[in-house]
C-alpha cells in the first residue's frame, strides 16, 4: 500500500493537530522484527506521519531501505532523517538522491551528534558540511523537498545563550524550512518559552514538540545526556525508587508522558511526536489516555 502523496507542510497546513512517532534503523533481524512489530501496532492510530533517524554509513542504506519498506507496504508518510556528522557532502548528495529515488520528499536535516559522544567536540568532515543550515541549503539543491529541523526547548547544549539559539534556529528556517520538531524534553514551560522567543523573532515555522516517555532510567539518563535535556531530579527519585520493578517504572512514565502531553495541547501545540525507540506499548497507552484527539 503506497503512503499518501503529501508533504507534512501539507499535513500541517491542513489545520489538524499532528500527532507521529520515530523510530530507528535495526540492527539486525531481532531488531528488525521489533521495529516492524510497532510499525504495525501504531499504523491504525493514523499519525501524521512517522519518521526514521540516520547516521552515516551503513546506517544511511537501513535508513532508505526502512524509509522506503513504510512508503511501499503502509498507509503511513515517512520522513527520513538525515545529518552531516562523518559524511561528505558528495555522500550526502548520494543519500538525498537515493531518498528521491524512493519517493521520499520530507526530510529531516541535522547537524548530528558529535562522533564518540556528547564530551566530544565536534567537527565536521574534512568534506562535508557543517551545520544543519548547510544542509537545508543541499537538499533544495537536490530536489522539491519539504525540509524540517531539530528546535531545542532547553537551548542547543553548544550555544552560549537563549538569544544565540534563537538566532541560529531562525537562520536555519530562514535557509527554506518548512516545520521543526524538538527534542525531548519534561516540562512544558521550555517549549512555550522557546516558541515565544522564535515567534518575537519574526519566524512563525510550525515548532512540533517531541515527547518521550520514560521506561527505562538508565537509557533515559543516557539520551537527556547526549541531547542536553535537564531529567529533573524529582522525577529521577521517584523512578529510582522503583528501578527494580520494570512496571512501576513504565506506569510512572506513561502518568508523567500523558500530563505534559496534556499541558502541551491546552497550551496550543499543534501536535505531539512520540520518541517510541522502536516500542509501542507505552506510546499507544498514552494514545488511548488523550482520548485519540483530532482522530
Amino acid at each position: 500500500m503506497a503512503a499518501p502523496a503529501a508533504t507534512i507542510r501539507e499535513l500541517l497546513g491542513r489545520g489538524r493537530r499532528s500527532f507521529s512517532f520515530e523510530f530507528y534503523p535495526p540492527r539486525g533481524d531481532g531488531g528488525e522484527a521489533l521495529l516492524w512489530r510497532a510499525v504495525r501496532e501504531l499504523e491504525p492510530l493514523r499519525p501524521a506521519f512517522v519518521s526514521v533517524t540516520y547516521r552515516a554509513g551503513a546506517s544511511a542504506d537501513r535508513t532508505t531501505r526502512v524509509v522506503e519498506r513504510i512508503a511501499r507496504e503502509t498507509s503511513l508518510t515517512a520522513v527520513a532523517h538525515l545529518t552531516c556528522a562523518g559524511a561528505s557532502t558528495d555522500d550526502l548528495r548520494s543519500v538525498v538522491r537515493g531518498y528521491a529515488d524512493a519517493g521520499v520528499r520530507n526530510v529531516l536535516a541535522l547537524r548530528g551528534d558529535a562522533p564518540g559522544g556528547p564530551d566530544r567536540d565536534w567537527r565536521p568532515h574534512e568534506d562535508g558540511l557543517a551545520h544543519a543550515v548547510d544542509l537545508v541549503g543541499l537538499l533544495h539543491a537536490e530536489g522539491d523537498f519539504c525540509v524540517g529541523v531539530a528546535a531545542f526547548p532547553e537551548g542547543h547544549p553548544e550555544s552560549p545563550d537563549r538569544e544565540t539559539d534563537v538566532e541560529r534556529f531562525v537562520a536555519k528556517v530562514a535557509a527554506g524550512v518548512d516545520f521543526a520538531v524538538t527534542q525531548f524534553f519534561f516540562h512544558a514551560g521550555d517549549y512555550f518559552g522557546f516558541v515565544d522567543r522564535v515567534r518575537a523573532a519574526g519566524c512563525d515555522v510550525p515548532v512540533i514538540p517531541g515527547v518521550m516517555p520514560v521506561t527505562n532510567v538508565a537509557q533515559i539518563q543516557r539520551l537527556a545526556a547526549l541531547s542536553g535535556a535537564q531529567f529533573p531530579p524529582e522525577l529521577a527519585a521517584r523512578l529510582r525508587a522503583v528501578e527494580d520493578d520494570p512496571e512501576k517504572v513504565r506506569a510512572i512514565g506513561v502518568q508523567v508522558a500523558c500530563d505534559l502531553c496534556r499541558d502541551l495541547l491546552a497550551g496550543g501545540a499543534p501536535g505531539l511526536h512520540f520518541y517510541t525507540l522502536n516500542r509501542s506499548t507505552a506510546t499507544r497507552e498514552i494514545y488511548e489516555r488523550l482520548g485519540f484527539p483530532d482522530g
